[in-house]
């Protein structure tokens, strides 16, 4: 293939936030700062109606300190879906309590509420939806069922900044919210993530246990463990902020355009009540999706990722047998094709003939 390789993700970084880095470095305050109070305050502002936020190193830091501060532990139980990134379920284990799989939507990828109820058990404590691919899990549903069974209500919307539910933003939802701020998220800091806190004791909570236990220097408080985020990551993390509006609109131009001209594959639905941020566009592909991705990247030049290829149930880490045959079907099919801010239109053209060109052979 002589043209360039359509990338499936590309993290955009400009010269604003390498100036901001600068102006830290060269403040000589390189740890948890003002920056971070600021980015913080900002975040909190500008996508969770004004929620109460803690910057943390990475997203799976800040479920482990949300989950930690919500009181789970050993002999709790929290529900999570089996299709997602294993830090959802890593971070329930590491608390000692025990993560229970649950399957999914076939249309949203999202957990199902009627699939977490009749998981539902004595011990269980909580829920913990992702908002996967950027389209927001049913919070309606899933905050009923946790309700009426007395259990918690978690998010893990590390792929989900700015989505909103019923007009009511993901991280707004439950006791608390977890945004990743990875390289190839909608926004990033480099490495970290944040955590979106329902109650002033949450906030303090994850605060202590973010910094080895302690408000006052010595004076631990709590057991913690150093999970800051630095002041040179929050001032990528703020410059990153005032892009992602504009980000975003250019993802769901991106989506309408793939959704509009693809053929021959199945492409996704937004749920009404939902409003979709397009961290992936994920299509399925009924057959040989392994041999139509490879065909795409050989044949055509275009990149595209699949999340996920095992259930975190069957990974070595948790090694279960289950019944989740949505969870197990969506393994099997699921296609990420680019979708993100920095496509070209040639680059979207070529995204399109290539996956329309593979179905009409039954690649």
């Amino acid at each position: 293939m002589s043209a360039q390789m359509v990338p499936a993700a590309k993290p955009l970084i400009g010269d604003e936030e390498r100036e901001a880095v600068d102006r830290v470095l060269r403040s000589g305050m390189i740890a948890q700062g003002p920056e971070v109070a600021a980015f913080e305050q900002e975040f909190a502002d500008q996508l969770v109606g004004g929620r109460s936020c803690v910057a943390v190193s990475s997203g799976t830091a800040g479920l482990h300190l949300g989950l930690l501060a919500a009181g789970i532990g050993p002999g709790d139980e929290v529900i999570v879906p089996s299709f997602t990134f294993a830090a959802t379920a890593n971070s329930v284990a590491l608390t000692g309590a025990t993560p229970v799989f649950a399957d999914i939507d076939p249309v949203t990828f999202c957990l199902e509420p009627s699939a977490v109820e009749a998981a539902i058990t004595e011990r269980t404590a909580a829920v913990m939806p992702v908002h996967l691919y950027g389209h927001p899990a049913d919070m309606t549903s899933l905050a009923e069922v946790a309700q009426r069974h007395g259990i918690q209500l978690f998010e893990d919307a590390a792929q989900a900044h700015g989505a909103t539910w019923q007009g009511r933003p993901v991280g707004a939802f439950g006791t608390f919210a977890m945004f990743s701020l990875y390289p190839t998220k909608n926004m990033t800091s480099g490495e970290g993530g944040m955590v979106a806190c329902a109650t002033p004791e949450m906030v303090r909570s994850v605060q202590l246990l973010r910094n080895q236990g302690m408000e006052r220097r010595y004076e631990n408080e709590v057991v913690g463990l150093n999970q800051r985020m630095t002041d040179v990551h929050a001032a990528i993390g703020r410059v990153q902020l005032g892009k992602l509006h504009a980000w975003t609109e250019q993802r769901r131009a991106n989506a309408a355009f793939l959704s509009a001209g693809l053929d021959g594959v199945v492409v996704p639905t937004v749920v009404a009540g939902a409003e979709h941020v397009w961290h992936q566009y994920t299509v399925r592909v009924p057959s040989d999706r392994d041999g139509f991705a490879a065909a795409l990247a050989q044949e055509h030049g275009v990149g595209s990722g699949v999340y996920y290829p095992i259930p975190n149930h069957a990974l070595p880490s948790f090694g279960l047998t289950l019944g989740l045959p949505e969870t197990e079907r969506a393994c099997a099919e699921v296609l990420s094709l680019p979708v993100h801010p920095a496509l070209s239109e040639r680059e979207l053209h070529r995204v399109v003939e290539g996956v329309n060109a593979l179905a009409k052979a039954g690649a």
